[in-house]
């Protein structure tokens, strides 16, 4: 299975950026650097639509445009959260309007597969569109769907995201459950010894192929989640390489999920203190924040990286030529993506 292209609208505005000179926020949360979306989508259009719709629909053309193919076997999509901005629209009319006289435009928009519809819509594309949500795994029952599809023969290129947006009300409800930390700095937020994170969002897209076509960013070797798993992550990545054939020491670079949460960091400390241990490591939520689909902004980097060969943050590491990325979302939802050079 080959990445044939893939993009991403998030708290970076490119991975030259990323390498360069990433981004930094304080406070409690990461928002989108949005791209000029006339560039993607049509005027009449924009103005209608909501952020996460735009963030979607801006990555999923960037992502054919750059794979220079106009229309995707199969959509697959994966979001946790959905359309918030309409949804809150949606509901704060009800109780203004005491549900009568009510618009239904922010209530047509507001449900989860609007995301992957406008794309289809843009596109005029009527083959498989399907949208998951899975809370943690969403972005990975989305992959998993579209790997089945290619496996089987049913496509042959195949477009996959994962979506996630802010808003004021749902990180203000969030924040309640003292998830994020109200002072956080990203220049220092992974190994805070505090507990919290910092929030995120963000859209990343890819353009699946089951050939090997011209300038393919990298091939994905294998990919499995779980979730709620009853052995230790060392184990569950113990059993992913070798049943993969991929021993330890093939491997040149790990990208882990730590997000800054005293909570949660300790089991990517273990896993490189044990089967992981001597291969260079680095993290991704700095970059993005943490948010239920940020596995796709970490599989979005991670191509990047085998594709250029340049790591974020570690100018000195040589190009790395296979790439594995765990994360375990809330320690429920672990998964591991293993890719190597094209």
């Amino acid at each position: 299975m080959y990445i044939q292209s893939a993009y991403a609208v998030s708290p970076q505005g490119s991975f030259s950026e990323l390498l360069e000179s990433p981004a930094q926020y304080r406070g409690d949360r990461l928002t989108c650097k949005e791209p000029d979306y006339s560039k993607y989508i049509d005027s009449k259009l924009i103005r209608r639509m909501s952020r996460i719709i735009k963030m979607g629909a801006a990555a999923a053309m960037e992502c054919l445009q750059q794979a220079n193919v106009t229309m995707p076997d199969a959509i697959t999509t994966g979001t946790a959260y959905g359309c918030l901005a309409d949804t809150d629209q949606f509901l704060t009319r009800m109780v203004e309007f005491k549900e009568e006289l009510l618009s239904p435009t922010a209530f047509i928009q507001s449900t989860h597969n609007t995301v992957g519809a406008q794309i289809a819509l843009m596109l005029k594309c009527h083959h498989y569109n399907n949208t998951y949500v899975h809370r943690g795994s969403s972005f990975e029952a989305a992959l998993t769907d579209a790997i089945g599809l290619i496996g089987e023969g049913e496509a042959q290129t195949a477009l996959v995201g994962g979506v996630d947006e802010i808003i004021e009300k749902s990180h203000a409800i969030l924040s309640r459950f003292d998830l994020y930390k109200k002072d956080g700095d990203t220049a220092n937020l992974i190994g805070d010894p505090e507990k919290g994170t910092m929030a995120g969002e963000g859209a990343a897209f890819f353009l699946l192929n089951s050939n090997r076509e011209a300038g393919c960013l990298a091939k994905l070797d294998a990919f499995q989640n779980w979730y709620k798993p009853k052995v230790p992550a060392a184990t569950l990545v113990e059993d992913f390489l070798k049943r993969h054939e991929a021993p330890a020491g093939s491997i040149d670079l790990v990208i882990t999920g730590a997000n800054g949460d005293a909570r949660y960091d300790g089991v990517y400390e273990a896993l490189k203190q044990s089967v992981l241990n001597a291969i260079p490591a680095i993290t991704y939520k700095q970059f993005c924040g943490e948010y239920p689909t940020s596995a796709a902004f970490a599989l979005w980097m991670a191509a990047m990286i085998v594709s250029t060969g340049k790591v974020p943050g570690a100018a000195a590491l040589a190009a790395p030529k296979r790439v594995l990325v765990f994360n375990n979302y809330k320690q429920l939802y672990p998964s591991l993506y293993l890719l190597s050079a094209c």
